[in-house]
């Protein structure tokens, strides 16, 4: 029996972690985390039957404190609670699957209470990465990645020697917008960008995908699990999102890992690594694929990428305010305040005022973050 907590546990990958708890008898819940969904966090306590409930917000987290009164489960509250669930003695394995820099916190402290982790928080090793994966070593914790690329590539290098990797290719569907110029994308509501050819994500990761950040987060992500330059890091449009990524090795060889788009097995992969358990679902029929065809990114109408390339070039605090910047962006057009294209010029003119810090701590990573976002306040 595996002992897990669920940081995010009613968000896209938080919800699906949680159906493959219920197709396998040898998971256990002791601890999840949310930010105020109550209803939905109140048909997971009855489930699955957590002993330790945090929800982000305080007044959420009294209402639903009254609605589980009959239940014998503890709920705690704001940012000491989420570090709470993250650190909880019974949990083994902690799954980091909120939505921004509030995972970094959280994530660092459960790897000092020695949980491994299966990171679906991208932002944390973006913004803080030179942190994270010190901690990893430090504290003897495995850092197993969620994310569908990311995990394609851990399981390319399965049996490898990672010093002898030549190149990392990263794979990316396009979005729903491949293959358009700006102009094209001018008038682009929040509708139009929330519809993924390929995959099923939270609305936040779907308008990353749209714009191509999301891509460029992995990118940093990939520096940071990986050891590799970024020179090494090759983006690669697939867009029917069959290759999840892949490996070149110094021989000339790929190593590519394919499946169809679900991100419930590299959650599953993440939660029994190294063993490979049933995973019901539809499989790829290589009999009815006419093609698998491959594409350069476009960065000029896809500006995300080429900033996030920039960010992580700069280094330092510079992939902080990228993320930050994009944060912000991104609320402010699924709240229809700002046009779709101005995503990437927020970020840009953010990074553009930002003057960087080598090696920040955690305590300066958030306050460069409210600064980025105060930054954007003052101007849209």
């Amino acid at each position: 029996m595996k002992n897990i907590s669920i940081l995010g546990s009613t968000g896209s990958i938080g919800t699906q972690t949680l159906e493959i708890v219920r197709a396998n008898d040898d998971l256990n819940v002791v601890a999840i985390a949310a930010g105020s969904n109550i209803t939905k966090l109140e048909e997971q306590i009855r489930e699955f039957h957590p002993e330790l409930v945090c929800v982000f917000h305080m007044d959420a987290a009294a209402k639903l404190k009254t609605a589980v009164a009959d239940l014998n489960v503890k709920i705690v509250a704001g940012m000491e609670g989420l570090i709470e669930a993250a650190v909880y003695d019974k949990a083994e394995m902690v799954v980091t699957a909120f939505v921004g820099m509030i995972g970094i916190r959280p994530t660092l402290e459960a790897m000092k209470a020695g949980k491994d982790i299966a990171l679906a928080n991208k932002e944390t090793l973006v913004t803080a990465g030179h942190l994270v994966m010190q901690a990893a070593k430090d504290y003897g914790v495995k850092i197993l990645p969620v994310d569908s690329e990311h995990s394609a590539i851990f399981q390319s290098l399965n049996g490898e020697n990672p010093g002898e990797i030549d190149k990392i290719l990263l794979t990316a569907s396009g979005g729903p917008f491949r293959g358009k110029t700006r102009a094209q994308m001018k008038n682009v509501r929040v509708e139009d960008a929330l519809k993924h050819p390929n995959w099923s994500m939270g609305r936040k990761i779907t308008i990353d995908s749209a714009t191509m950040v999301n891509k460029g987060l992995e990118v940093i992500e990939a520096k940071w699990l990986f050891g590799v330059a970024l020179k090494d890091i090759q983006v690669v449009v697939q867009p029917q999102s069959l290759i999840h990524s892949m490996v070149q090795f110094k021989d000339g060889a790929i190593i590519a890992q394919l499946g169809t788009p679900d991100m419930k097995l590299p959650i599953q992969y993440a939660l029994y690594y190294p063993e490979r358990k049933f995973l019901a679902g539809e499989r790829v029929d290589f009999g009815k694929i006419s093609q698998i065809t491959f594409e350069n990114p476009d960065t000029e109408n896809f500006r995300g990428l080429a900033l996030a390339y920039q960010a992580a070039t700069a280094g330092g605090s510079m992939p902080t305010v990228f993320n930050a910047a994009n944060e912000r962006a991104v609320a402010k057009f699924l709240d229809r305040k700002i046009g779709f294209l101005e995503i990437t010029d927020i970020i840009e003119y953010c990074m553009e005022q930002h003057k960087v810090v080598d090696n920040p701590s955690v305590e300066q990573i958030l306050e460069i973050e409210q600064a980025t976002y105060g930054l954007i306040e003052g101007r849209w």
